[in-house]
């Protein structure tokens, strides 16, 4: 995969020179491992709303949908009602679409019984953590055996809006997997991190 020169004179992701907002989420965020709760909560759920959006439109309203969504608290967005559905709706901030705001609602309670369940949200995850050594060269698939596996259990368990094509993305940017290219400067700081996180 073909790679972009920073202001800095390294390497990057050819992505994270697409967009501004790309940059630093490049640098900081895309696959570095999470085992917070609320941030994999979070990610899911903008995730989501991504599908069939650029990435790019869910990036930039970020804080607005923190706001709107008692910053991804699933106890307390968990406590919605239809009313906040109505008041998300009118929400210019934010992706107005019933179907993704009734569904990463409908997620917060589930995402609860896992916690009740499993202990964390956290330790449910990242127990579909693929095999390092049997993936294949960086950002070449949009899909695995482990987004499709977490995918079916999530919906098991009655999640919605978590197809595989959108839990493969969130386990890209959550540090499941170390898809940096090769060539990125950020492929081997992103797999220190991933060698020092202590799963949950």
């Amino acid at each position: 995969m073909s790679t972009i020169i920073g202001s800095d004179g390294k390497h990057r992701c050819q992505w994270s020179a697409t967009a501004p907002e790309f940059d630093s989420y490049h640098d900081a965020e895309w696959g570095f491992p999470v085992s917070d709760d609320r941030r994999l909560f979070e990610k899911l759920c903008l995730e989501s709303f991504q599908s069939g959006l650029s990435w790019r439109t869910i990036l930039t309203k970020r804080e607005n949908f923190r706001a709107a969504f008692a910053n991804f608290d699933f106890n307390k967005m968990a406590d919605f009602t239809q009313a906040d559905v109505e008041r998300l709706l009118q929400d210019k901030g934010i992706v107005r679409h019933r179907g993704k705001i009734e569904a990463v609602i409908n997620n917060a309670a589930r995402a609860q019984e896992i916690v009740e369940q499993e202990g964390s949200l956290a330790a449910f995850i990242w127990g579909f953590e693929p095999d390092a050594s049997q993936l294949g060269e960086p950002q070449t698939a949009s899909t695995s055996a482990e987004s499709i596996a977490l995918s079916k259990e999530l919906k098991k368990r009655g999640w919605k809006f978590v197809g595989p094509t959108t839990v493969y993305a969130f386990m890209q940017a959550m540090g499941l997997i170390n898809d940096h290219v090769h060539a990125c400067v950020m492929r081997a700081e992103a797999e220190q991190a991933r060698k020092n996180f202590k799963r949950p």
